[in-house]
């Protein structure tokens, strides 16, 4: 294999068999790159050059590079934002109403399902580790997190509310904006009031 292969692969980041196939490298060519060492298998499905450097995020990128159409929510995307000392053995990903559910075996997922416009509006896009992932913005996570305030706690949401506005000083027309979309507005603003 020549550098410019080993150059694509490492430019992969955390990748899927077919995803060689995509720029020109054939699928069995994958278990001599095991055995000679120059790949790693990171779970069922899931591979990264030996050169792969791992990220804090690195769940999400395993994740988000099997369930593409997964948008990263909740705890998870708190945590992406630094807006929460919380941990989560579990990934948080919404998904659209009527998929199906994934199973990824060495993963735990927590699942919400999203109207189509919900897995839009105030969705940002970065890549980790090489893989697409799309998270909820900073602003609309908080007011997620309201919303969906029995599943994760009312003291998650509220910690999360304190901590976007030390952090985001001028974003408290975003949070409004995105509270009156996901119908929280009555439910976070006497606690906007307390923190203002």
């Amino acid at each position: 294999m020549d550098r410019t292969q080993l150059s694509t692969i490492a430019s992969l980041g955390v990748f899927r068999p077919s995803d060689l196939e995509a720029v020109g490298i054939p699928r069995r060519r994958l278990y001599s790159l095991l055995s000679e060492g120059r790949i790693e298998r990171l779970s069922r499905g899931l591979y990264a050059s030996r050169r792969h450097r791992f990220t804090e995020h690195h769940a999400l990128a395993l994740v988000c590079r099997r369930v593409p159409h997964a948008v990263v929510c909740l705890l998870s995307a708190l945590r992406f934002h630094g807006l929460t000392t919380q941990t989560s053995p579990t990934v948080w990903i919404a998904i659209p109403e009527k998929a199906r559910r994934p199973h990824l075996g060495d993963q735990r997922l927590s699942v919400c399902r999203f109207s189509a416009a919900a897995l839009e509006e105030g969705v940002e896009n970065h890549d980790v580790e090489g893989v697409p992932v799309r998270v909820t913005g900073a602003a609309r996570t908080v007011v997620d997190c309201f919303r969906y305030r029995n599943k994760i706690g009312i003291d998650v949401a509220v910690e999360a509310l304190k901590d976007y506005t030390r952090k985001h000083r001028s974003g408290a027309s975003e949070l409004a904006r995105h509270a009156r979309a996901r119908g929280v507005s009555r439910i976070m603003q006497p606690y906007m009031d307390a923190i203002a």
